[in-house]
């Protein structure tokens, strides 16, 4: 097996054990690992890292990987107290306590930045690369198994790099991988896509072989989450989306096929996809950042064509799916580096079609996407704002209300901004759609209000809308001693309701 898995003769006698390779990771380093959400992540080397610090042993780093990353790495590093500073997403509990108690430093970041801010040196030396890989090439190319992420720039900047070949997954997702790396400005030129289905790079990542220090054969599968079930609230979200879209080619504001979809992470945002699958709409393009369920549904119900990506993220149910059927998907999908799939040049020029999820919306079009109550960080931004500001028309959904009914997503003012009004055109929920496009603040209210509110809570919007309006300055009105009084009603009283 091992010889269709490492090519090269010389590499061979590079094969360690997970606990020699760890022992090449000091006190103090900055270590790249691959990964994205959370496909593709090494496995055995983190593992055998945390082991030694649980054993005594003065080991913290900081870690950077493409985007979140299963319990081996993320999880058990962030139990060991390895993890002392992290970058740019994540979404593992110990991970996010430790976060939120202040014990690992966290820097959120739009995930196209990540690449290029390590190749500007911004976050110093990179010591080492820790990559999951289906095989390594003759001329020591890397080849990627479920995820591209921030793999390439990773191997291309880290000082040494540990491979783990991990068995587990199937040769046959060789040839799905488009590696392409910007050169640095100024000599940076034009990223040459022109489609979702263009492929422009290598299908292996380039590596000096010098570099590998150390090669660990492992067989462990990626520790998938599940999705939830597309349930009513999704099917009503998914269901306003497609009638708008249907509406956009009637005018002749979008083709027939329409342009490429991106979705972002998560059962509310596969679900809403999902809704495509029994839609009115053929031929589909996607160029996104995540492939999950409802993306592997579309291609089998011959509605997608092309679908780009930097990972492969199913359930447990379509890993299964997905390994069975390799050689029907290997021919839809292509997997791209995340500063490819989520870049802003790229995405205006073919004209994404974003759909993101949100935490809260407030009633002027900003959106919150990451941190509950303003203080407690969720996950991250991810690659939402990457294709927010750059979409033809962006999207952004959530359920009106949480909590059973005691918090409100539609707010005065959210408690903490990833995405300003004047990048969000679409909101979304299961009560309606707002339209935001051409419109002024306060009519964007009213629609927000009118459109995506849940009942409970519109006349305590308008209330506070017309109160704000009554006072001098008309453009965006607030009153700013009440603006966040929402939140604070519900700290303190376990709902935002007033009763």
């Amino acid at each position: 097996m091992l010889e269709n898995r490492i090519r090269r003769e010389d590499l061979k006698g590079k094969v360690v054990s997970a606990e020699e390779a760890a022992m090449l990771i000091k006190d103090g380093m900055t270590v790249a690992a691959s990964g994205f959400t959370p496909s593709g992540y090494p496995k055995a080397v983190p593992l055998a890292l945390a082991k030694r610090a649980e054993g005594g042993d003065k080991v913290g780093i900081t870690l950077l990987t493409g985007a979140s990353v299963g319990d081996e790495l993320d999880g058990a590093l962030s139990r060991a107290g390895v993890i002392k500073r992290r970058f740019p997403y994540q979404t593992h509990n110990d991970t996010r306590n430790g976060i939120n108690a202040g014990t690992i430093a966290y820097q959120d970041m739009h995930l196209s930045h990540l690449p290029q801010y390590m190749s500007y040196g911004f976050f110093g030396n990179i010591d080492v690369a820790i990559v999951e890989a289906l095989a390594i090439t003759e001329d020591g190319g890397i080849i990627p198994t479920t995820s591209v992420g921030i793999s390439p720039t990773a191997i291309q900047l880290a000082d040494k790099v540990i491979i783990e070949i991990n068995t587990s997954q199937p040769m046959q997702l060789e040839g799905m991988h488009d590696i392409y790396i910007p050169e640095k400005p100024p000599f940076r030129k034009p990223i040459p896509i022109e489609h979702s289905g263009h492929r422009v790079g290598t299908p292996y990542i380039p590596c000096d072989p010098s570099k590998i220090a150390a090669i660990v054969v492992t067989d462990m599968p990626d520790k998938v989450r599940p999705l939830g079930p597309i349930d009513e609230d999704s099917k009503a979200i998914s269901n306003h989306i497609i009638e708008f879209l249907e509406n956009e080619v009637k005018m002749g504001r979008l083709p027939k096929n329409l342009l490429p979809l991106q979705s972002g992470v998560g059962s509310v945002a596969n679900a809403v996809l999902g809704g495509l699958v029994t839609g009115p709409f053929t031929d589909l393009t996607c160029y996104t950042e995540v492939i999950q369920d409802s993306m592997l549904d579309l291609i089998d119900a011959g509605k997608v064509t092309v679908a780009s990506g930097t990972a492969i993220t199913p359930s447990a149910e379509g890993q299964v799916k997905l390994y069975q059927n390799i050689d029907k998907y290997s021919k839809h999908i292509l997997l791209r580096p995340q500063e490819i799939s989520n870049n802003p040049e790229v995405a205006r020029r073919i004209g994404v079609l974003s759909m993101n999820t949100a935490i809260e919306i407030d009633m002027y079009g900003h959106v919150n996407s990451t941190n509950i109550m303003g203080s407690r960080m969720m996950n991250g931004l991810g690659g939402s704002g990457d294709y927010t500001r750059n979409a033809y028309i962006s999207f952004y959904t959530t359920v009106s209300v949480a909590k059973n009914g005691d918090i409100s997503s539609i707010v005065p003012m959210v408690s903490h901004v990833d995405h300003t009004e004047h990048d969000v055109m679409v909101v979304v929920t299961e009560q309606g759609l707002a339209d935001l496009r051409g419109t002024s603040p306060t009519e964007r209210a009213r629609l927000i209000i009118d459109k995506c509110a849940h009942p409970d809570y519109k006349p305590m919007l308008n209330d506070y809308l017309e109160r704000a309006m009554s006072g001098k300055l008309k453009h965006e009105p607030h009153l700013i001693g009440e603006a966040l009084s929402w939140h604070q009603r519900f700290l303190d009283t376990g709902s935002m309701k007033i009763k």
